[in-house]
């Protein structure tokens, strides 16, 4: 426990960081508080170092780029390998886990050993791994790592511990599972094929035992040559040479025949009789022409012949189609008897693996599923019905059913919101699923103890809405919205989103949601906002729309002597802003010259329509055009149910709507929303008029100042070759920023790439700087906003070289969040051009950067760097007299209850405005608290008050009562304003407060507001301002996200940097209490989809298909292997059928076969030791210490198995009495009837 003090005694200005007094609308400087002062702040902080510790937990998703696949048939579990060295290990709904290789390396084939809970993965580094799956956390126990040969396949016959490995050179190697050490038996190329034979067969693409004898071994070259090796005799049984390449083979169950498939679309059939020629050829697909020739196929890539006891054999492949039918999608076939049956699939087929009754492979296989990796998908096909229906897949695996744009996590969520979720997602669920139960059901779950309810959102990039449940590290999709039902659609090569070069119009940017009120809000990527509300019944309704300009215009010039009479709104002490906004929305804004200001991006639905239960659209707002120019992209949004107010900003400005009375309260630019406490000098010039002018130019010259500032310019800008003016007060400033916590933003990239997976081409320029790349990552507001105009005079080219029109769209695609696949080091050296590449990407609004064109041969980059870090109440005057040619974005917005003044009293609702300066802007409001009027009377918008500043822009506000308590926003409880009408009980609106004031003693006490910068966290008391606490959160880097999280009944400030740090923040202290260097390398996939959420939990896109989670709380780390699923489970492997004395007789001694004394160390020697080189893994130790903190399962099921063992002792000893009693007793009789019969003669017998 710690308690911190800080004495103010009214020094309220003096405060490091310095809060500004904010004279406005009948306040004056230097007023004092009229609310008690505490003269001590006492809070008992409870959180500590040792709670924190961050580890990942579960990842959901489809396996991003899969390789391989393989399935245990007695333990029922799933294995997929992927490119990236990852490996899926798939279960019962709840059993899921995510291993990684350190290597990386691309897993080429998986193996399981069945029933004995490990695996055996071969990967692209041509290296062997085998893990321990009998843990939760699976971990590699042995290596082997090939020095001279690349792997091509692995086969591993049931129940024994020998490998057989296949290489690129056509050998055979070896290799003991127990001890994955080579054996020196290896089946040379060379010796497999005839001396005779001059060309060299090719890879090893099969290994299989066969089913008759386990001592012949079938191998498979690429070139087309089949050998049976007899093991014992180490030679040849029989050679096949095949005109065609093999691409696999596959065993009848008894052993007298097999199939092959090859790279002509061709089927083959061998028997064991007569192997100098197939049994059988077929062409599945291939028809004959007319001229008698037949059509040309696609591979057959594999073959799957399995027998059943009730019908007649199945023949499953892949590929094999005709080549002549473009745009034909890939397929598996299905041959039955002669039924054939074509199964198009929606993705490329990566593997495919048919599921039997029994693993022996010498008996009817009876197949009853056939599970199917596509590229994108997982499916498994129901083989016990004729018409092949599907299973519905329990497993997450449609995430990115179109690209994930954003993303928002939530814990702790009200408890019924989850089923009611659930039940209207329910009614639209797909149908014609198979009826039998999920076959991959292994492993066992049950539900942890730490469980409560979470909710994660997905906004994708076709503009549907994912609701997702969470709880208990399980993803179970709960309910889909598309927003795109509300407009038109647009006409393909017609329409605005055509003109704006669109391809993804509805693209989700960021969502806001209250779990309490269930309002739910939409921001879109073409500036347009949706509100809905949640019902449970369906409705007939018209959908309102609201249209707002915010935008600068030629006539809002500010001059000092406005700002000083003047400084909030254009009526002094006016606090009605009806003249602000409906001047936006007037018909009368148009332009006389076009049609292409004062209309909107998309077209709202304006017929009534029908909407189905669950969230129906209440209010559509968007964004105009403005003289010819598209809207720009909103980049911050808050709502409060209680207040009825939605806020969201930009980088022209803000503007606050009333969602009730469905009205504009507020649309204002970002500059007027200081007044007089401006705590910049800038020029007040209009950038719109400015540009008009014709003086100052000078022509950019070829420099090495100009090739700098190119060099740095970033992937997506446009290049547009401009004049610069040679000001030497113009200095690069921060400006545009995004906005954090739940509200996670889209990027857009101005290039053509298409789809997740593709790698973004850069300029060489630019990859050449990237090359480079360094760790000054300073901020993300270095780049002015692409629709503020240079406020600099310019030339007759000017407005047409950088005014944008139609045919220069500021956005072409909307890029989903898992497609940039760029990752940038960092490193603490000198160079910022790196920083522009990566946040101008991270911003996703091509922006005019202020440094891109205009410089001085005076100013670098390292001047810049060291005035920013030396940021103080007083700027230094070359940083305040900036001519700020550039727009000050909205960057974050947070209502709530707080002191608008230091003179305030009570607390009041609020509006927190962070901008891209770094400045912290608090609004007051003035709302009707009486429901009637509250439908009547319009909100009224009070005069800036607070003034914070902090280094970088803004990122999160966040309430503490003066004990150290989150003060969370009121909300309005859930109300169905579908529901019918009840005469006793009528609709009212309830609220419910969280007043600063309510958890403390003394009335008016105050609160502590939290700001957090992208490099600066502070403490205010309020409604004092004075700063209690400063942090330097990062020099060298900035924070990407930031929020105020609980975590073990306390609170505390999380931050994910851009460098790969997460750090958290003690509160009120900001004492640092956990600073891990989570990842080596800035992803911007991460940097874009970060999000915290309470309870020690956070999330990102790791890739552009999965959800990684994330923890960093030491209490859920302990619990983790509690909540995790177990792989394995003790199942007793199936006994074989009894074969039948003559079957056995005749079918050859197949059981007799010992590979020990064939391939052990006495028998066939020691491999080479340059071969290969044996790695031990750390999963024995690994698996000590979750034995140790597991221990209590394995000892359970170690006391039962000796207590099982016990009670068949006794049951034995019992029967070994009974028979030495029984014994006994034919003794006593036997020597009875001797002697009764000792005497007797022969023939008295």
């Amino acid at each position: 426990m710690k308690k911190f003090r800080k004495v103010l005694d009214g020094l309220t200005t003096s405060s490091p960081g310095g809060t500004m007094g904010s004279p406005s609308c009948g306040s004056a400087a230097g007023t004092p508080t009229a609310a008690p002062t505490p003269k001590e702040i006492d809070v008992q902080e409870t959180l500590v170092s040792e709670n924190f510790q961050l580890c990942k937990t579960v990842r959901h998703g489809f396996p991003y780029q899969p390789t391989s696949l393989a399935f245990d048939p007695v333990q029922k579990i799933l294995a997929i390998g992927s490119r990236s060295g990852g490996v899926r290990i798939l279960g019962r709904p709840g059993v899921d886990c995510y291993c990684q290789h350190e290597s990386g390396a691309a897993v080429l084939q998986l193996q399981f050993l069945i029933n004995e809970g490990a695996l055996v993965t071969a990967c692209a580094d041509d290296t062997l791994h085998l893990w321990n799956l009998r843990q939760r956390r699976p971990a590699v126990l042995h290596s082997l790592k090939f020095n001279r040969e690349r792997i091509t396949f692995c086969h591993l016959p049931f129940q024994s511990k020998w490998l057989y490995v296949g290489t690129e050179r056509g050998n055979t190697h070896i290799v003991n599972i127990e001890s994955f050490i080579l054996s020196g038996y290896v089946i040379m190329w060379n010796k497999a094929i005839e001396l005779s034979t001059k060309t060299h067969p090719g890879p090893v693409v099969h290994l299989s035992d066969s089913p008759k004898d386990e001592g012949k071994l079938l191998i498979g070259f690429e070139g087309g040559t089949i050998v049976q090796w007899d093991l014992r005799a180490k030679k040849a049984d029989f050679r096949i040479y095949y005109d065609e390449a093999i691409h696999s083979v596959s065993w009848h169950h008894e052993g007298k025949q097999f199939m092959c498939s090859h790279s002509d679309g061709s089927l083959t059939l061998w028997t064991l009789r007569n192997t100098t020629k197939p049994f059988q050829v077929t062409f599945p697909h291939g028809k004959i022409q007319k001229d008698g020739r037949k059509e040309s196929c696609k591979p057959i890539l594999k073959v799957e012949y399995k027998t059943s006891r009730s019908s007649e054999p199945f023949v499953i492949f892949s590929g094999g189609l005709s080549y002549d039918k473009a745009g034909r999608r890939p397929a598996l076939t299905i041959m039955h008897g002669k039924a054939i049956t074509v199964l198009e699939m929606d993705y490329p087929i990566v593997e495919f693996m048919v599921l039997c009754e029994t693993p022996y492979n010498n008996e009817v296989q009876d197949p009853y599923a056939v599970v199917v990796l596509l590229e994108k998908d997982l499916i498994v096909v129901d083989l016990t019905q004729s018409n092949f229906p599907v299973f519905e897949n329990p497993y997450p695996m449609d995430i990115h059913e179109s690209p994930v744009t954003c993303t928002a996590y939530f814990a702790d969520c009200p408890p019924d919101i989850i089923p009611i979720l659930y039940s209207i997602g329910a009614k639209n669920k797909k149908t014609g699923y198979s009826h039998k139960e999920w076959p991959i059901g292994g492993g066992t779950w049950t539900l942890g103890s730490h469980t409560y309810p979470e909710i994660i959102i997905t906004g994708h990039a076709d503009g549907s809405i994912k609701f997702w449940d969470a709880s208990a590290f399980t993803l179970q999709m709960l309910y889909k919205l598309k927003t795109s039902k509300v407009f038109e659609k647009p006409k393909p090569g017609e329409g605005r989103a055509a003109e704006l070069g669109e391809e993804d119009p509805f693209a989700v940017q960021m969502v806001s949601w209250c779990p309490h009120s269930r309002i739910f809000c939409v921001v879109g990527i073409s500036a347009h906002i949706i509100l809905y509300r949640f019902s449970k019944y369906d409705a007939n309704t018209q959908i309102v729309s609201l249209e707002v300009r915010l935008q600068c215009e030629p006539e809002d010039i500010i001059t000092p002597s406005e700002n000083e009479n003047n400084p909030c709104f254009s009526e002094p002490g006016s606090h009605s802003p009806q003249p602000h906004h409906q001047h936006p929305l007037s018909p009368g804004s148009r332009t006389p010259d076009g049609a292409k200001d004062s209309i909107p991006c998309l077209k709202v639905k304006d017929k009534m329509v029908r909407v189905p239960p669950g969230y129906q659209s209440d209010l559509v707002i968007q964004l105009l055009w403005v003289d010819g120019e598209p809207p720009q992209q909103i980049t911050s949004l808050d709502l409060n149910s209680a207040y009825g107010l939605l806020a969201f900003g930009n980088c022209n400005g803000l503007a606050v709507v009333d969602y009730l009375q469905k009205t504009v309260i507020l649309c204002i630019s970002t500059l007027d929303l200081y007044g007089a406490t401006d705590p910049y000098q800038r020029l007040t010039r209009s950038p719109r008029r400015n540009r008009q002018s014709t003086s100052g130019l000078t022509e950019l010259t070829d420099n090495q100042q100009s090739i700098d500032m190119e060099r740095s310019k970033s992937p997506t800008s446009v290049h547009y070759p401009t004049s610069l003016h040679n000001d030497p007060r113009i200095l690069p400033e921060p400006v545009a920023s995004l906005r954090a916590s739940h509200c996670s933003p889209v990027f857009y990239l101005l290039d053509n790439v298409k789809g997740p997976g593709r790698k973004l081409s850069l300029p060489t320029d630019l990859k050449t700087d990237l090359d480079h790349v360094n760790g000054h990552c300073t901020s993300p507001t270095s780049q002015p906003c692409s629709a503020g105009k240079p406020r600099i005079p310019m030339g007759p080219e000017g407005p047409r070289l950088t005014r944008r029109g139609p045919g220069r769209p500021p956005f072409r695609k909307a890029q989903s969040a898992a497609c940039m696949e760029i990752s940038l080091p960092v490193s603490h050296t000198e160079g910022h051009a790196s920083r522009r590449a990566m946040l101008q990407q991270l911003h996703g609004v091509t922006m005019y950067s202020h440094d891109e064109h205009h410089t001085t041969a005076a100013y670098c980059w390292n001047e810049r760097e060291s005035r920013e870090n030396s940021f103080s109440r007083s700027r230094s005057s070359s940083v305040s007299s900036i001519d700020r040619d550039t727009k000050e974005a909205i960057t974050t917005l947070q209502f709530g209850e707080s002191y608008g003044r230091k003179s305030d009293a009570l607390p009041t609702p609020c509006l927190w405005v962070g901008t891209s300066l770094g400045v912290g802007i608090l609004i007051p409001l003035s709302i009707p608290t009486d429901q009637e009027e509250r439908m009547e009377d319009p909100v009224t918008v009070g005069p800036s008050g607070a003034v914070q500043m902090l280094k970088g822009s803004v990122l999160r506000f966040g309430f503490l009562d003066c004990n150290g308590a989150l003060i969370q926003s009121p909300y309005e409880v859930w109300r169905d304003l579908n529901a019918p009408e009840d005469p006793d009980r009528p609709r009212r609106r309830k609220l419910v407060h969280f007043s600063p004031s309510s958890s403390q003693d003394a009335f008016g006490e105050g609160h502590l507001a939290i700001v957090c910068s992208e490099r600066q966290a502070k403490v205010f008391l309020m409604p004092s301002q004075s700063c209690l606490f400063v942090h330097n959160i990062t020099e060298s880097s900035f924070v990407l996200r930031a929020d105020v999280v609980s975590l073990c009944n306390s609170v505390c400030l999380a931050c994910f940097c851009a460098n790969g740090h997460v750090m958290t923040l003690s509160l009120p202290s900001l004492r640092p209490l956990m600073d891990v260097n989570y990842l080596p390398l800035t992803d911007m996939r991460i940097a874009r989809t970060f999000c915290f959420t309470n309870e020690g939990q956070a999330l990102y896109l790791s890739s552009p298909t999965e959800i990684q989670r994330i923890t960093y709380s030491q209490e859920m780390c302990d619990n983790l292997q509690e909540m995790l699923g177990e792989l394995f489970t003790p199942i007793e492997t199936p006994e074989a059928q009894n074969r039948g004395f003559l079957k056995g007789f005749f079918g050859g001694n197949a059981h007799t076969f010992d590979r020990e004394e064939l391939f052990g160390e006495a028998a066939a020697g020691k491999a080479s030791r340059s071969l290969a080189q044996h790695i031990p893994g750390q999963g024995g130790v690994e698996g000590m210490k979750v034995a140790a903190s597991g221990a209590v399962g394995e000892l359970a099921r170690a006391r039962i198995a000796l207590d099982e063992r016990g009670q068949r002792l006794g049951e034995l000893e019992e029967r070994t009495a009974l028979m030495m009693t029984s014994a006994e007793t034919f003794s006593k009789h036997a020597h009875e009837l001797m002697l009764k019969c000792k005497d007797k003669k022969w023939y008295q017998f």
